[in-house]
């Protein structure tokens, strides 16, 4: 056996889940980028992915395998940059076991990130979200439970992640009504639930029952809902909104768009920067800022401030036609 296959599987299991108690989600993006990783270097090496080396794995082969990932299965540079990632972690940890490949491990540690456009957030005005939470059927049992799921995700702003991890113990209706989470980094927080909100949860816990542990919106198996299956659902609640309000037809919302909904209400609303990032579960409280520059209105307010007394306000133009000409270019 190659030095790589047991490297490997020390660094899953010592380094990322023993050490870093990495959460689920980590472990298997990680371990997607290396079952990708190996397997197009098996295919170009000609070996079994067991019979790989590290020498195998230098900075030119992962370099094309970067390139293959956006060229052929038209990943995004944010995939890329992440699968990346994946691999730079493994090198770091095989950088301590195995110095003899120190030259080639520095090379891939050297592998740059990729630079990539970040578009503003999009989100739903309030008419096009009630029309989103509408539009699930209440006659049946699954609208019933998209319904209130819907309702959920657009006042808390839960991750599809944590929204779908939520179990009936992490709801709370009586006084002090709230959902309690694990998010991202494993840290957990409490999110306030509106009086509308608890109405419509009542009647669903109601009838869903089960255990405190079960899954809060299963499947009609009784299996939690998968993060594809809650997009899939939002995609279809959508498709059947824009049908009788026209701005959703231009708009491609996805569970991460409602979470952007509800920031976008809080921040409208005149929550602080700090609550904000408190109510989402950021890290750091300048990853709100995402939500600051999409809103036109705050910047609209911030040019009314800016406009001198006594002069009515209005826009610069050019006084001759080839300054304007200029200024078009």
């Amino acid at each position: 056996m190659t030095a790589l296959a047991p490297t490997l599987e020390a660094y899953f299991t010592q380094r990322l889940i023993g050490q870093r108690q990495a959460s689920p989600n980590t472990v298997a993006a990680y371990r997607d980028a290396w079952r990708l990783l190996l397997g197009y270097a098996a295919h170009h090496v000609g070996k079994q992915p067991h019979q790989l080396d590290i020498a195998d794995l230098d900075a030119t082969v992962i370099g094309e395998f970067l390139q293959h990932l956006e060229s052929q299965r038209r990943n995004s540079v944010r995939t890329r940059n992440a699968r990346l990632a994946a691999i730079r972690s493994f090198f770091a940890f095989a950088a301590l076991r195995h110095p003899e490949h120190a030259e080639l491990i520095a090379r891939v540690l050297a592998i740059p990130s990729k630079r990539c456009e970040r578009a503003m957030v999009t989100y739903l005005d309030d008419d096009e979200a009630d029309a989103l939470a509408d539009s699930p059927s209440t006659d049946t049992w699954t609208g019933r439970r998209d319904h209130a799921m819907l309702i959920l995700a657009l006042q808390t702003g839960l991750r599809v992640s944590e929204l779908v991890g939520l179990r009936n113990h992490d709801i709370e209706l009586r006084t002090g009504a709230c959902v309690r989470c694990w998010g991202k980094g494993r840290k957990q927080r409490a999110t306030p639930l509106r009086a509308e909100t608890v109405k419509v949860l009542r009647p669903w816990m109601k009838e869903r029952g089960g255990h405190p542990q079960d899954p809060l919106f299963p499947t009609s198996r009784g299996t939690p809902l998968s993060r594809d299956a809650v997009a899939a659902l939002v995609a279809k609640h959508t498709a059947t909104a824009a049908g009788h309000h026209k701005p959703l037809v231009d708009k491609k919302v996805t569970p991460h768009v409602l979470r952007h909904t509800c920031a976008m209400r809080l921040l409208r609303g005149g929550v602080d920067r700090a609550v904000l990032a408190l109510w989402l579960g950021h890290e750091q409280v300048q990853t709100t800022d995402i939500y600051t520059h999409a809103d036109l209105t705050v910047k609209q307010q911030a040019l009314a401030r800016t406009t001198p007394p006594n002069v009515r306000p209005g826009r610069y133009r050019p006084p001759d036609r080839l300054l304007a000409f200029l200024q078009q270019l």
